[in-house]
């Protein structure tokens, strides 16, 4: 089945009429962000709790702004901001092909 839905859209959820829906709404709403009304138990499915936003989306950043590491010596978790070791490149994919 599919749907075409808008930025902010509520779907009727269809959890009530078909038991298997239940972890598909909640795996949709975690990727995508949509929401079902009357879903009986919409949490995160996939993702972390504390987790924000939602990556299956367009408009989710692919680095990410934070690292999760876990750090031994305090048996913690750590959380930190992503730090790049190589510089973003602009790649010039025209030049090779130009007629000199």
């Amino acid at each position: 089945m599919q749907t075409k839905v808008r930025e902010n859209q509520i779907l009727p959820s269809v959890a009530e009429l078909y038991n298997s829906a239940n972890w598909l709404e909640r795996e949709i709403w975690d990727m995508f962000g949509v929401i079902f009304h009357g879903h009986p138990d919409n949490r995160r499915i996939l993702s972390d709790y504390g987790f924000e936003g939602h990556p299956e989306r367009k408009d989710f950043p692919l680095t990410g702004f934070v690292e999760t590491k876990f750090n031994h010596d305090t048996k913690r978790i750590i959380l930190q901001p992503v730090n790049f070791t190589q510089e973003f490149r602009y790649f010039d994919f025209l030049t090779p092909w130009a007629n000199n």
